[in-house]
Parts: structure tokens; C-alpha cells; sequence
């Protein structure tokens, strides 16, 4: 390995015992990661889309002439966040055993199966129906995305790629709603939701037809013994020409793998690290599903009319843009971990003085701060996860971990109702902060570093 210190001459070609992920590692930024990080970015849009328009589909279909009852509308708000508990998991060791490209095509296609389906429903049921559809993609899309990003990106802005990628996604949710209310209440005879659940289908089924452009991911294909794959996977990274007999590449800078210790400190077993991981995904939605989806309502129960609610929620929901293209420069310069105890810990003090708070403009900032602080959080999180995982388990452990959030994310709504019903907001944000703290600790006590600017093992 070259060492700049005692001044060794930089090496332009591979030297022969490099693995195809250190070579992969090695190259430049180029067009090809480029466009993995775009289309991946449209299928995450995509996906935030889906997950915002089911909340404001919730409020329309309590007014006439679709007026549900409230069991329907309890079960058709659960019904995406159930299919993702499911379909998390399914699609990530489908994403483990046949690679992560052709998964997250799975993935969207379910996506736009199910929201053309209910574009198309006349009655409660079919609309639950293909909305835990859309749900069993919507599910497995952000793991799938951070695990084949986290694969192909340069070690050095892995965490700026997928903040980049997060931040700009997260137009999703204002674009979708501008979208339904620009064609309310009809369209060319079309009603305004069923323009926003046909137009999320097309950009799920266009992100999938451009995934079938871009190559899987070499670190994977080598991986799991596929190595002729994963050479012929490299060589459109690296531009080299067709039957060369190995890639050359400039490695200057190359990391070499750390030793064996340091591996199984950021690497934990297995079954500890998808524990570890699970419970945290578990305790997140009770902040990051919680707050955004209460944030409205918290606001009616604060006396403020139901117009400057929805206008509070409307600006709250940019803090996740804001938060997460803010920090895209500065992430792959601080620690993982430090990074997710810092955002907890933010959340838990800023949730209690949105509790506290009674003025509209000082409740607005602080949903805008806390949403920030959220988004990065959910961010790191899945780039954290995707670190301490291997390879050949990234897409399923981190998928497990993610499905269980997506669990928890259906009773969340349900336990906070009942808070504010029986013991008012502050009950709310004192759960949150409970949630945030424990993260925070377990976080501290057990979570390795993280691999900030390290190659993936």
C-alpha cells in the first residue's frame, strides 16, 4: 500500500491483491455514480410522496362525498405503514440474494401496482387494500436505497451522498399535496387524489425503468462469489476498456481494510448488531412518524384554528429539506454516532419547548427545528446501519430493522390520540423525549463508531 509519509511514488495501476470493493473505492466520483445517486433519489422521492399523500388523503376522505367511518380511516392510514412492516423485510433479503438493483425494481413496482389500484377504487375496501400494497414497496425502498448507496459511493462523502440524496427527496411531500390540490377537487373529469396517486405510480414505475440502465452493485456481486459480475460491473465505474486483465486505478489515499479488532468493533456480531439496530429503528417513529403526523393536531389543542394548523404543518414539513441539504457538506466529517446522539438529544429538548411554547411563530420554529433535527437523524441512522452491517447482510438486516420501525409506526398515531385525549400534549412530547433519551443512551453504551469516511466492509 502506498505511504505518502516516506514520500513512495504514487502507483497508477491496481496492484493485484486489491479486492474489487477497495478498487471500487479507490475511483473517482463520475457520471455513473452520479446517476445512481439521481435515480435513487426519484425513487425515494417517489416514495416520501406515497407516505405524505396517505396523511393528506386522511383528511379528505373524512368530508363528503367519500366520507369513511373512523375505523376505515384508522385502517386506511395503518394500511401503508403495515405493508411496510411486512414487505421491509421480504424485499431486503430478496436485496440480499439477488442483489440490491433488481430488489428496489420489486420494490417500486409494488409501489406503483398498488397506487394505480387504489387511483382506481371506488369503495373503503379496495382502497385499504392496494394502499397496504403500495405499502409493502413503500417499506423497502429507503433501506434498499441507503444499502446500494452505501455499496457504490466513495467512502469519503458515502454521508453526503445519501443527505443529498434524503434532502432533495423530501420535496416529495409538498410536491405531491401542491399536486392534489392543483387538481382539486376535479381534472379532466379525474378527481385531484386520484391525479396525485396516478402521478406517484408513474415516477415509481420511471425509477424503476431507469434502474434497469445502471449496473449492481460490484461490492455485492464480489461479495457473494459472482466475481466475474462484479469485474464487469467495475470496469463501467472505472471506464476501462473491455477485456483488460485488471483495473487500472490511481490509488493514492486507498484505505487499506483496518485490522481485524477495529473490524469486529465496527462490524458486531450479526444477531447483536440487528438487535441493536431493531431497537433503534423501534424507538425512532415515536419521534420522527410522531411528531410531523401530531404536529396539526398539537396545534388545534393549542386553540389555533384549523387554517393556521394546516399552515403550521405546511412549513414544518420543509424542515426535513432544509435539515438534511445543510448538513450534506459537513456529515462525512463527524462521527456517526455522535452525530445520532447530538440529533436525539436536540429533538428531546426542542419537543418539550414546542410543548411548552403558545405563540404561533415560535411553535413554527421550533416544528421546523425539530423536523431538521429529525430528518438528520433518520438520515445518519440509515447510513450508520448501512456501515455496520457486511455486505452480504446489509440490505436484509437493515431492511429487518426498518420493517420494525414501520410496526411501531401503526400504533404510533393510536397511543398518541389517546395521550392527548386523557392527559394533554405535554404526554405526547414526554414520550418522545423518553424515546430520543433511550436512543441516546442505547446509542452511547452499545453502538460502534460507525465507519465516517471508511470503506464498508
Amino acid at each position: 500500500m502506498l505511504n505518502v509519509a516516506r514520500g513512495d511514488a504514487p502507483r497508477t495501476t491496481a496492484s493485484p491483491d486489491l479486492t474489487v470493493a477497495e478498487r471500487l473505492d479507490a475511483l473517482p466520483f463520475c457520471r455513473l455514480r452520479f446517476a445512481i445517486f439521481a435515480v435513487g433519489t426519484l425513487a425515494l422521492f417517489a416514495d416520501i410522496a406515497e407516505v405524505a399523500l396517505g396523511n393528506a388523503l386522511g383528511a379528505v376522505f373524512q368530508a363528503p362525498p367519500r366520507s369513511m367511518t373512523q375505523t376505515e380511516l384508522s385502517l386506511f392510514l395503518a394500511a401503508i405503514f403495515a405493508g411496510g412492516a411486512v414487505g421491509a423485510p421480504i424485499f431486503g433479503m430478496f436485496g440480499d440474494r439477488v442483489g440490491r438493483r433488481l430488489a428496489l425494481q420489486a420494490a417500486l413496482v409494488a409501489v406503483a401496482a398498488g397506487s394505480l389500484g387504489a387511483a382506481a377504487s371506488e369503495g373503503a375496501a379496495t382502497l385499504i387494500g392496494f394502499r397496504f400494497l403500495s405499502g409493502l414497496g413503500i417499506g423497502a425502498c429507503p433501506p434498499l436505497i441507503a444499502a446500494y448507496l452505501a455499496d457504490v459511493m466513495p467512502p469519503r462523502w458515502r454521508g453526503t451522498m445519501v443527505c443529498l440524496c434524503a434532502g432533495l427527496a423530501f420535496l416529495g411531500a409538498p410536491a405531491i399535496i401542491f399536486l392534489m390540490r392543483a387538481t382539486s377537487p376535479t381534472a379532466l373529469g379525474l378527481e385531484g387524489w386520484r391525479w396525485a396517486l396516478g402521478s406517484g405510480a408513474v415516477l415509481a414505475l420511471l425509477a424503476a425503468a431507469l434502474l434497469a440502465l445502471l449496473p449492481e452493485s460490484p461490492r455485492w456481486l464480489a461479495a457473494t462469489g459472482r466475481l466475474a459480475e462484479a469485474e464487469a460491473a467495475l470496469l463501467r465505474f472505472g471506464r476501462q476498456r473491455a477485456g483488460q486483465a485488471s483495473v487500472a486505478v490511481a490509488n493514492a489515499g486507498v484505505a487499506r481494510p483496518a485490522p481485524e479488532s477495529a473490524h469486529h468493533r465496527d462490524h458486531p456480531q450479526t444477531g447483536a448488531s440487528l438487535l441493536f439496530l431493531g431497537s433503534l429503528y423501534a424507538l425512532a417513529p415515536w419521534a420522527t412518524i410522531g411528531f410531523p403526523l401530531m404536529s396539526g393536531a398539537v396545534m388545534v389543542a393549542k386553540r389555533f384554528s384549523i387554517g393556521d394548523s394546516v399552515i403550521a404543518a405546511g412549513l414544518i414539513m420543509f424542515g426535513p429539506v432544509i435539515g438534511n441539504l445543510l448538513v450534506a457538506p459537513v456529515i462525512d466529517r463527524v462521527g456517526r454516532k455522535a452525530s445520532l446522539i447530538v440529533c436525539a438529544l436536540a429533538m428531546a429538548v426542542l419537543g418539550l419547548a414546542f410543548a411548552a411554547a403558545t405563540e404561533f411563530a415560535p411553535l413554527v420554529g421550533l416544528g421546523i427545528a425539530f423536523a431538521l433535527c429529525s430528518a438528520v437523524y433518520a438520515s445518519v441512522l440509515g447510513v450508520y446501519a448501512a456501515e455496520i452491517v457486511p455486505t452480504e447482510r446489509r440490505a436484509s438486516r437493515t431492511s429487518i430493522a426498518w420493517g420494525l420501525g414501520r410496526l411501531v409506526s401503526v400504533f404510533v398515531p393510536l397511543v398518541f390520540f389517546a395521550l392527548m385525549y386523557h392527559v394533554g400534549v405535554w404526554g405526547m412530547f414526554v414520550l418522545i423525549a423518553v424515546a430520543l433519551s433511550l436512543s441516546a443512551f442505547l446509542l452511547a453504551v452499545a453502538g460502534p463508531q460507525g465507519r465516517t469516511r471508511q470503506a464498508v466492509a
